[in-house]
């Protein structure tokens, strides 16, 4: 499978936590998620990963296969990725598997990805992607064969305080610049600093919150797709 090529317009990327989302509690954080991942297909993401790390492997079943149906049967082009479980987003017909730093080696999932589909005799629209955090794991995942790559944290935010402190964007742009997969920027991106990812070279965005708790989602994302790089 050929390399994904860096896109012209910017990838915008719904990364998901039900227990972050507004008035979500542990009876309704599923259907709440499900609406939320609904609402942001609908409003433009262009990519959705499904992050719900304590879910067993039931609830990942159910929480893919349902989400890839919406999003078909609302003929929407948004790819649905699934963190780490690989065989959930083959299973369920996923767009893609992200996978942590720490997970299966970029290139046994892409040896599984080449199995799956050729036991099928189907081709193959599967995306593999990784989180980086330093520019030797981005070329690594690059030349092992990964799609593209999460950089983080590019600004400073809770959930990845636990690897070190930001890398800013004089680093996110030497990453960019040495690979030729898309680099999506992540970690403490908002609609007011998304730009400045672009700039340096980012071919997208993920977030959290900028999809979560936006009021007015849809032009937030119109207007960062038609941002023109410096």
């Amino acid at each position: 499978m050929p390399h994904l090529a860096k896109p012209v317009r910017p990838l915008l990327c719904y990364v998901t936590d039900r227990r972050s989302l507004p008035l979500a509690t542990s009876a309704d954080a599923h259907n709440l998620l499900l609406k939320s991942v609904q609402h942001a297909a609908e409003a433009g993401a262009d990519w959705i990963q499904l992050r719900e790390k304590d879910y067993s492997g039931k609830e990942w079943r159910s929480l893919v296969c349902e989400t890839v149906r919406r999003v078909t049967r609302a003929n929407l082009a948004t790819r649905i990725f699934v963190n780490d479980r690989m065989d959930v987003a083959l299973a369920c017909g996923a767009g893609g598997v992200h996978l942590s730093e720490n997970g299966i080696p970029v290139a046994d999932a892409c040896r599984l990805r080449e199995e799956f589909f050729r036991d099928r005799n189907a081709p193959s629209d599967f995306l593999i992607g990784v989180s980086c955090h330093s520019l030797g794991s981005a070329l690594g995942a690059a030349r092992a064969g990964a799609d593209y790559i999460y950089f983080s944290p590019i600004f400073a935010t809770p959930a990845k305080m636990i690897y070190g402190p930001p890398q800013g964007l004089e680093r996110l742009a030497r990453v960019c610049s040495s690979l030729d997969i898309p680099v999506i920027a992540i970690g403490g991106i908002s609609a007011e600093n998304a730009a400045s990812c672009l700039d340096a070279g980012a071919s997208g965005v993920a977030a959290i919150r900028l999809f979560q708790d936006s009021d007015d989602l849809a032009p937030q994302l119109e207007r960062l797709h038609r941002y023109k790089r410096a």
